[in-house]
């Protein structure tokens, strides 16, 4: 692995080190010969993993934690400037520096730096592209937004010029890097909590596509794509559809051809289900081959990959029903899991939701109306908050009505035992359960599969 130029910090401590990405960035630089402390409000398995690591955990987050011998302190967007480490290390005038800007330090040290940016699939797509650089012997450093469900990590520690990162563009976090080959996946509005409209979140991709040096890999007929790419340095590469660089032909289930011009590189065999999957796959195939992987190892690789957790993952049989969660929280991407799972089903498909966040459910209200045409029975629970506060004027009852306006088959419930008592009265052999959100729904089919 590269040396990281941090101006010669030695000790790193990051505030709030259980989440998915500081943890793994906690410890790609505690393998890099740093010396790295953390905390975190409360104690979980992340911060488990991480003090067998080797790393100090305290909790909570507190002034004394922040002693004279520390370096650099890392924070994400989430914590605020009131903060008692934050606070702490002001007035100790150590240097603060906010998570993507320390990964843009050391983005520096790799030459062949790949981002994975798109309002969709980026988990799944960097995830792909993981198994297949490291099969191709790429040796990457890897850092994901979720689990890949190969060895259930979230980074990897490499030693060459290939850093492997998913972008997320809330915030506007990814204008702080500049790979060598950036991916678009996909535009789409979102985030407008942030972003205002979708004019912004366009807007935010354009300047993220101004940071490449290499390559540009986006998909055609995505949104915004003629204003992000327009005038770019660096070289654009489409994938998608007939008339993209690189597309799909020859469909059948998850097989595909895949086509760069007129000649056929490699037929895909693809486990994972739906077009967004296919379409994920081509991105991170595009990407293999651009990078030099051979057509033939991309698709080997394909065949086998498992995804990342939370992504349409089989979680077990209840009773001869079928348990899959998925992460999905936003109108489209409950759109494409659920036609996905529509295909597969023998009998009726159930999707228990979660919705995330206040600002998503108003500003996508009549989307989620309609998202859900393909479940045969919607299950409702209370909204996910994440980082909002308490907001009365929108509820999951709100949205119960709105799906039922549109011809859906819905019921809410106030809790995750109601929920679970439910579905064991109703759930019958060759039935699918999706558990659905970007919150805790899965905790209701992980204890029906305990029972």
């Amino acid at each position: 692995m590269k040396k990281i130029n941090l101006a010669e910090a030695k000790h790193i401590h990051f505030i709030g080190i259980g989440g998915i990405s500081m943890s793994g960035l906690a410890e790609v630089l505690l393998h890099d010969g740093y010396t790295v402390t953390g905390s975190d409000a409360t104690a979980t398995a992340v911060t488990k993993h991480l003090q067998g690591a080797g790393i100090p955990v305290s909790f909570p987050n507190a002034a004394e934690n922040i002693t004279n011998d520390i370096d650099l302190v890392v924070y994400t967007a989430a914590v605020k400037k009131d903060n008692p480490e934050y606070v702490a290390a002001g007035i100790k005038g150590k240097p603060l520096i906010e998570r993507a800007e320390l990964l843009g330090h050391m983005l520096k040290g790799y030459s062949r730096a790949v981002c994975v940016a798109g309002t969709h699939g980026k988990t799944s797509t960097t995830s792909l592209l993981a198994e297949i650089m490291v099969n191709a012997g790429l040796d990457p450093t890897i850092s994901i937004g979720g689990h890949m469900l190969t060895d259930g990590t979230n980074y990897r520690v490499g030693n060459s010029e290939h850093f492997l990162l998913e972008a997320c563009e809330y915030s506007n976090s990814y204008h702080h890097w500049h790979p060598y080959l950036g991916i678009i996946l996909n535009i789409d509005a979102d985030h407008l909590d942030f972003f205002g409209n979708e004019d912004g979140v366009i807007k935010s991709f354009r300047r993220f596509a101004e940071n490449i040096s290499g390559h540009l890999v986006i998909q055609k007929d995505t949104l915004g794509f003629e204003y992000v790419t327009r005038g770019l340095e660096c070289n654009v590469v489409t994938f998608g559809k007939e008339g993209a660089d690189f597309w799909l032909n020859n469909v059948q289930h998850s097989s595909f051809d895949v086509m760069k011009g007129d000649e056929c590189l490699a037929r895909v065999n693809l486990p994972l289900p739906g077009e967004y999957n296919m379409l994920n796959a081509l991105a991170a195939f595009t990407t293999a081959y651009l990078l030099g992987v051979s057509p033939n190892d991309i698709a080997a690789t394909l065949q086998n990959v498992k995804g990342a957790k939370r992504r349409f993952e089989y979680k077990g049989m209840y009773n001869g029903t079928v348990i899959i969660d998925d992460y999905a929280h936003h109108p489209t991407e409950i759109r494409e899991c659920l036609a996905a799972a529509k295909k597969s089903v023998k009998n009726k498909l159930y999707c228990l939701f979660q919705p995330h966040t206040y600002t998503r459910t108003r500003n996508h209200f009549a989307d989620f109306c309609t998202a859900f045409k393909d479940a045969d029975h919607i299950m409702l629970l209370p909204i996910y908050a994440a980082r909002e506060k308490f907001d009365p004027t929108i509820s999951s009852i709100d949205l119960e009505r709105g799906i039922k306006d549109a011809g859906g088959d819905v019921i809410n419930f106030d809790t995750f035992k109601d929920a679970e008592e439910y579905l064991k009265n109703i759930l019958s052999p060759g039935d699918m359960l999706i558990t659905m959100g970007a919150g805790e729904a899965y905790f209701v089919g992980e204890s029906l599969l305990s029972t």
